[in-house]
Formats: structure tokens, C-alpha cells, sequence
């Protein structure tokens, strides 16, 4: 089983390559904040728990992304691998999820971090935004907010995997096509090939 962290600032195109990427390796797709987008949607008791949080442009409590990804895995061990899109996000997490994986013989095989400067990111948010329909894709100060966040909490999540060799960045600038097939290389080269 191949799993995939896909790594980057809110708008980096995380959500679109992950996809791609699933297509290509014929892998399973997770994305947290889908997830808990699906649960706030549904009127959950961890919707409804998620919410403030969401609309603050604030990261999820680490106990509950945690629990939800081991739900996640321990429902999927079949699968051909996954993609983890937005996760982890805290060093915690990232240390949870080592453990979590190694209980099933798994690993991250490749930790890619789609780099794009803020400017952009808070361009191509608004941009979304007028389609999305989401709150948290409106407003500049959640979004510059959310970039901060990130910065300040998830940026060090690199760290951690570059000390155990598995972190790479590729320029997320450029055509779909392009951001693709950077990232692409890098799995290929991780993994041994397409498979």
C-alpha cells in the first residue's frame, strides 16, 4: 500500500492534483477537510463541533482529525494506497499517524509540498470562492488568517518528514499539467514507477 501526504498552504491546488493523482495511481483519495465539510453539511455532533473552528479559518483539534483518519484507514487497509490531503497538519499529528500507519505494517512513502507564494494563494481563494460558496473562501482576513495558521502550525510538519527522508517540494506556479507532472516524478522516483 502506497500512501501519499500531499502538503501545501490553503489554495495551492492540494484538492485538484490529489485528484489527478488518484486517477493516475488508481489510489484513495482522503481529504479531511471534505470530510468534515461532509459532517458540518450533515448536521453531525462532529459537524457541529467542526464548525467554529472551520469559520475562523482555525485548524481542527488534532484528537478529533486523528480519530477520524484511523476510522479512515482501518476501513480502507484493502485499498491500493491513499493520498492524504490536509493531513497531518500538526507535528502531533504527524506523529500519531506514523504510529496509526506502522500498527498496520504501513508507512508515508512521500511527503510533497506544493510551494506558492501568499499573494497567489489569496488570489486564486477569492477566485474560488465566488463558486464554492464557502464562508471561509470569502473573506481576505480569514484567508490571510488561514495562511497564517498554517505558516505558524503546519509549516514545521515539513520538518518532520524531511528528517526521516521523505519530504520533497515542487513550485506549485504554473499550468495543472505542469504542477502535475512535477509532483508525479517525485512519486514515480519515491515508489519506483507508475504502478
Amino acid at each position: 500500500m502506497v500512501n501519499i501526504v500531499l502538503f501545501g498552504a490553503p489554495g495551492c491546488g492540494k484538492g485538484t492534483q490529489a485528484q489527478r493523482l488518484k486517477e493516475h495511481y488508481g489510489i484513495t483519495h482522503v481529504s479531511t477537510g471534505e470530510v468534515i465539510r461532509d459532517e458540518i453539511a450533515r448536521g453531525t455532533e462532529l459537524g457541529r463541533e467542526m464548525e467554529s473552528y472551520i469559520k475562523e479559518g482555525r485548524l481542527a483539534p488534532d484528537h478529533i482529525v486523528i480519530d477520524m483518519v484511523a476510522g479512515f484507514i482501518d476501513e480502507h487497509r484493502q485499498t491500493k494506497g491513499c493520498i492524504f490531503d490536509g493531513f497531518p497538519r500538526t507535528t502531533r499529528q504527524a506523529e500519531e499517524f506514523e504510529t496509526m500507519l506502522a500498527e498496520h505494517g504501513l508507512q508515508v512513502d512521500a511527503m510533497v509540498d506544493i510551494r506558492v507564494p501568499e499573494e497567489e494563494l489569496v488570489r486564486r481563494i477569492l477566485l474560488r470562492g465566488k463558486d464554492s460558496g464557502r464562508a471561509d473562501d470569502a473573506s481576505e482576513e480569514v484567508i490571510r488568517n488561514r495562511i497564517e495558521v498554517y505558516r505558524r502550525q503546519t509549516e514545521v510538519v515539513a520538518d518532520f518528514y524531511a528528517q526521516r527522508g521523505k519530504y520533497a517540494d515542487v513550485d506549485g506556479v504554473g499550468s495543472m499539467d505542469e504542477v502535475f507532472d512535477r509532483i508525479r516524478t517525485i512519486i514515480d522516483d519515491r515508489i519506483g514507477g507508475d504502478r
